[in-house]
């Protein structure tokens, strides 16, 4: 030890390599073994973490920034309006506030994910065609055959392409505003019915349903 601290004083032992000669039981370049299995279990924790939030597609429908004036200048606060899915019928919306774009959007994403519904997939297409309602704003949903993509635009478009629809005919009516036009389509899209669950209600097979 007394050799070793003399080296270090003349700068000729490397700091790394003078304490992998201290620690026992340990690796050369002073590590534990033991410590690394900690960091290869969390990157495992994170990995799988990583695979859960993929099973959902985030679209962002809209992001707005709005400015005070206080004394000292001009204050930023963000909103975000955001739209995720697992495409297999099942999506939300949320919206959040923060002084910051990212902390905006995890806001809206975490409100999103506690507030998904379902949305009945029928072949690619909704069952029937729906209108929704709020406020100003009405949406108009029509089944379509295959081939024919999502005619829609702005937060409809990313609304199906999130529940995994694929052909649907859509026209949006009265007002714009992008959080209205989301609501008016959560709207169609709690008034859609599924085959299944209007069949069990009415204590029919789904055979005696189509005729």
């Amino acid at each position: 030890m007394a050799n070793t601290e003399d080296k270090i004083e003349n700068n000729d032992v490397d700091v790394n390599a003078a304490a992998g000669t201290v620690v026992e039981g340990g690796r050369a370049d002073g590590r534990h073994g033991r410590g690394e299995g900690r960091r290869g279990r969390d990157r495992d924790r994170g990995r799988d973490r990583d695979l859960v939030e993929k099973e959902f597609v985030e679209k962002l429908v809209k992001l707005n920034r709005t400015a005070k004036v206080v004394k000292g200048g001009r204050r930023f606060s963000f909103s975000a309006l955001t739209v995720i899915g697992d495409r297999k019928g099942k999506v939300g919306y949320g919206f959040g506030k923060a002084n910051d774009v990212s902390e905006a959007i995890r806001k809206s994403i975490d409100k999103a994910k506690r507030n998904m519904i379902k949305l009945p997939v029928k072949n690619g297409t909704i069952p029937h065609e729906v209108t929704g309602l709020f406020k100003a704003s009405r949406v108009l949903l029509k089944p379509a055959c295959s081939g024919t993509g999502i005619i829609a635009g702005g937060p409809v478009r990313a609304i199906m392409e999130a529940g995994g629809v694929t052909d649907v005919l859509s026209k949006s009516i009265g007002a714009s505003s992008q959080y209205n036009v989301v609501k008016a389509t959560f709207d169609c899209i709690s008034k859609l019915m599924d085959a299944k669950t209007v069949s069990r209600n009415r204590g029919k097979s789904l055979n005696e349903l189509w005729g």
